[in-house]
């Protein structure tokens, strides 16, 4: 429940302000897919093409999120949710510092990405689905972790 008590300050720089010193617009860049998809290589190397174009960049991965901003969290639907919630917020807020702010998640609930696609302008969120068979992703598990959530180590994984 928000409480009624939080008032936004208005800041005198503006995403504007920030996107015009940039020179390059902010945007969320939305990679979902199974894990083993493909959704961080590309991830990282629309990232570095970015920032070779001079442009300011962020890339926000779900193991790196995992172990920090939602370590309280499990693979539970209601904790998927709430880490899909997180990893929005936190992007709009980089998005509105004016950085290309790239994810890479499996988010596996189209509801939670459309909350967070709601949240913005339409312009401002570009999700891109890596369509890889579950086959090729099993083959690509560097991790283990589909062979991990087979045998019952992992519950409520992807698959």
């Amino acid at each position: 429940m928000k409480s009624s008590n939080i008032v936004y300050h208005k800041a005198t720089v503006t995403r504007q302000r920030r996107e015009k010193l940039n020179n390059h617009k902010s945007v969320i860049i939305w990679f979902t897919g199974l894990s083993g998809s493909g959704k961080s290589t590309l991830a990282h190397m629309v990232e570095e093409e970015l920032h070779k174009l001079g442009c300011r960049t962020f890339v926000l991965d779900g193991d790196y999120v995992r172990h920090g901003l939602s370590s309280n969290l499990i693979f539970s639907d209601v904790d998927r949710k709430e880490n899909i919630r997180r990893i929005g917020e936190a992007a709009k807020l980089m998005m509105e510092a004016g950085i290309i702010t790239i994810t890479a998640f499996i988010s596996p609930f189209r509801e939670d990405r459309d909350n967070v696609r709601g949240s913005l302008s339409q312009e401002d969120f570009i999700e891109i689905y890596c369509n890889t068979s579950l086959e090729v992703c099993e083959s690509r598990d560097v991790k283990g972790l589909y062979k991990r959530a087979r045998a019952g180590e992992i519950k409520n994984y992807t698959i």
